[in-house]
């Protein structure tokens, strides 16, 4: 059945056209990426749908009721609201309804007319009635759920003012994914998310009962979830049944073929027209003139108007050009950490670690978010010390750092100047490099500051490029780029000749180019002689042999029925017995509502309500005892 039915709508934005007479419908129950380069129109889209925004002209069409997730911007919350508030916002309507229950408690203990208290009951059994039905018994396990996939347990306690830009937005796609909504609008849901945490999603949203709608650049993420894809491209927009993998190959078919009809047209075009010239010339040498011949070539003429002329498809288009200069080699051992640890404040984020990174090699450095990557970085770029250990850079070493974020100093930079900072060269030339780029003309006047997350990474790659380096640290680099720059991306440092060392979360990026694997996990650094596909298991494998090692990769697999089940002593066996207490409470928790509803004995219904608030205070600090455990 179809939820959204858009039709013919078009938009437009400071005199520029983003799109127009676009149609398409979303069905129940669908999974759609919704693709295309950056600027292609594919956010304004999902303001379209949301209603934040009106299309210029055409019309969008929702099934009665239905209801829209969708997170355009960081809602503003008071300064006394927490994390777990939040969250719990969701479910609104079970939260008001276990309000007025608990006042309905109150009043019930303290209350000693009869017939008020029959009153009360009755109203009491009522409210329970409809709290069960909504599902209020199961929302403090839900927001467990989510919280513990998106790794934000550890700030649900916190207020919500006081977390980060990216500690934000994973809070808020908590809360979209708990309200449950019939379509789900996500755009970039993966941006801030580790590779964990990612996978745990996936999971989420194959499984999710409403229809979903992505826009993402990672290409294994979309093959995961989705089924169908809207390619938005050129203001227009072309579906496809199929996952990612599967519309690239088809999409290469179709353009091959609308090609070969536009070639073939043109070849009829180009006969038609030599026709006409010959019959028009035939006509003229005639005496008199062959009026006959006049008719016939106006008659194909006439014909060739009223041909539909095919456009010629687009196979290139225009890319960043990447190509990194040849620069003299470093010696065979680039780089060594030798027993290195960090702390910060009472964090210990790794300790003893051990890298040894050679002349020519791919390594690549993965984890959680928060457990030190982007410290080692720092270290080995020499803006951090280490705690304990040595950290040594090789001969002949020149180091190319590409950041996660510009530096302040550029910001009120043009592009031009920001770039000529970092690379001698004329104002000419630097225009034509950074054309390259995709900054033509006007572009390279705007401040840094007005870019987006997409072009300020160009524009660190074309400082780098120019740079003379053998040594790539990168990190994070393919975040915010588009999925065409992140090809040519990948092609460059297949090409560069130098050693390359990078922290991602992308998997298709770090299973390309990567074959060795270092991964922080228990704060500690393992080394895993393959990509990423093949390294995941492997740290599995480990875990199982080593009690010690405390990651969060126990409750992400439990859900994985492709990897193993646990069998030795893990997070998951500690906190075993404190889940079946839990189970049990929760059974006596609701065989206690059910009797509740069923009694009319006021004496019996107060000492259940006593018994009710004595559980559900155990039931809390063995919740805190759990988040104590995972977070250990």
């Amino acid at each position: 059945m179809i939820v959204s039915s858009i039709n013919n709508i078009s938009k437009m934005f400071g005199g520029n056209l983003i799109f127009e007479n676009l149609s398409f419908e979303v069905n129940e129950g669908d999974r759609v990426g919704l693709v295309g380069r950056n600027g292609s129109g594919k956010t304004t889209i999902f303001k379209l749908i949301a209603g934040i925004e009106n299309p210029d002209t055409g019309e969008i069409h929702l099934k009665k009721g239905t209801r829209i997730g969708y997170l355009s911007q960081i809602p503003t919350y008071s300064k006394e609201t927490y994390v777990r508030s939040v969250l719990e916002s969701a479910f609104s309507d079970a939260m008001e309804l276990e309000r007025e229950m608990k006042q309905i408690e109150t009043k019930l203990s303290a209350e000693s007319d009869k017939t008020l208290l029959q009153k009360l009951a009755e109203k009491y059994g009522e409210l329970q009635e409809q709290y069960t039905m909504i599902g209020g018994y199961e929302v403090e396990a839900n927001i467990q759920k989510v919280a513990h996939g998106l790794q934000i347990n550890s700030l649900l306690d916190q207020p919500f003012h006081k977390l980060s830009g990216g500690e934000q937005t994973k809070v808020c796609l908590g809360l979209i994914l708990l309200q449950k909504t019939d379509v789900l609008l996500l755009d970039e849901p993966t941006n801030h998310l580790d590779i964990l945490a990612v996978e745990w999603l996936e999971d989420f949203l194959t499984q999710y009962a409403g229809a979903v709608i992505v826009i993402s650049h990672d290409r294994y993420f979309l093959d995961k979830v989705t089924t169908k894809i809207f390619d938005l491209e050129d203001g227009e927009l072309n579906v496809y049944h199929n996952n990612y993998s599967g519309f690239v190959k088809e999409k290469e078919e179709k353009l091959l073929l609308e090609f070969n009809a536009y070639q073939e047209q043109q070849k009829k075009i180009k006969k038609m027209k030599e026709a006409i010239k010959r019959l028009r010339e035939w006509a003229n040498q005639a005496n008199p003139p062959n009026a006959a011949l006049h008719k016939r070539a106006r008659n194909m003429e006439r014909a060739l108007e009223r041909m539909e002329k095919l456009k010629r498809p687009v196979l290139e288009r225009k890319k960043i050009a990447l190509q990194f200069e040849q620069n003299d080699r470093s010696g065979k051992d680039v780089l060594l950490l030798e027993d290195v640890s960090k702390t910060f404040g009472k964090k210990t984020l790794f300790k003893n670690a051990n890298l040894h990174v050679r002349y020519m090699e791919r390594i690549a450095i993965v984890g959680e978010n928060g457990s030190g990557k982007t410290t080692m970085l720092k270290m080995i770029m020499k803006s951090l010390s280490p705690d304990a250990g040595d950290v040594r850079i090789g001969s002949n070493v020149k180091i190319g750092y590409l950041s996660q974020h510009v530096e302040a100093s550029h910001m009120n930079e043009t592009v031009l100047e920001a770039f000529r900072d970092q690379v001698a060269v004329t104002e000419g030339d630097a225009r034509h490099i950074l054309a390259k780029f995709l900054f033509y003309g006007p572009a390279v006047f705007r401040k840094v500051s007005q870019l987006s997350g997409g072009e300020k990474m160009r524009l660190r790659l074309a400082q780098l490029m120019h740079q003379d380096v053998n040594l790539l640290i990168l990190d994070e680099p393919t975040n915010h780029l588009d999925i065409d720059s992140r090809e040519v991306l990948e092609e460059a440092l297949e090409d560069f000749n130098g050693t390359i060392l990078a922290v991602s979360h992308d998997r298709y990026f770090l299973n390309k180019l990567f074959h060795t694997t270092y991964w922080i996990a228990d704060k500690r650094l393992h080394r895993f002689d393959g990509n990423y596909t093949w390294a995941f298991p492997k740290l599995k494998e480990l875990i199982n042999k080593e009690p010690s090692v405390n990651t969060k990769l126990e409750e992400i697999e439990i859900s994985k029925s492709h990897y193993m089940k646990e069998q030795a002593v893990s997070p998951a066996d500690a906190t075993k017995p404190i889940e079946e207490e839990l189970e049990q409470l929760e059974e006596k928790l609701f065989l206690l509502d059910k009797e509740m509803a069923e009694e009319h004995d006021l004496g019996k219904l107060q000492a259940f309500i006593e018994e009710k608030e004595s559980l559900e205070r155990q039931r809390n600090k063995y919740y805190e005892q759990l988040d104590e455990l995972y977070l250990a």
